[in-house]
């Protein structure tokens, strides 16, 4: 349950608490009322703040860019990145790339591309896609090699993959 602010009912950010003559004072405030009493809000780090602090620390400096530098989709500036650590589009990655490559192979243990987990709904339509590209590919190197019988096996898999219903190929 979210608390309110003790002097204008908003939602209450800052909480303190304090001992005064025995007795325990607990104050909930707003950011605005907090400040208005005196009371430093401490912000804390956010979850992205965190991880580029420690990724900047652990790559030894490599973040460190031409403060001017920024995408041209959509204008966002290196030192946002770096403040908030989250890109503002998928071209900031190209835009970047020299900045933040070390950071994802880094992360991804020498991985420069997402080899991770999919959503479900779109993982047999991937699947089917690179079985597809898989068995092209053998088909040709056996047409290639003039090996006709594994070819037609393997025209026979992938017409079998392209179109599963077709009774004739099943």
């Amino acid at each position: 349950m979210k608390s309110k602010c003790d002097r204008c009912g908003c939602e209450a950010t800052v909480h303190e608490t304090l001992i005064k003559n025995g007795e325990l004072i607990e104050k909930h405030l707003c950011a605005d009322c907090a400040q208005d009493e005196g009371i430093p809000s401490q912000a804390h780090p956010s979850i992205n703040e965190l991880i580029t602090n420690y990724t900047i620390a652990q790559s030894g400096g490599v973040m460190s860019a031409k403060p001017g530098l920024e995408c041209e989709n959509c204008g966002m500036k290196y030192g946002q990145f770096r403040k908030h650590g989250l890109l503002g589009c998928p071209e900031c990655y190209a835009s970047f790339e020299s900045q933040i490559g070390p950071l994802i192979e880094r992360a991804h243990e020498g991985a420069t591309h997402h080899v991770g987990k999919r959503p479900r709904r779109a993982g047999g339509a991937v699947d089917r896609e690179r079985r597809i590209t898989a068995l092209r590919k053998q088909l040709q190197d056996a047409i290639d090699a003039e090996q006709y019988e594994k070819a037609a096996v393997l025209r026979d898999q992938l017409l079998d993959v392209e179109d599963p219903s077709d009774p004739q190929h099943g």
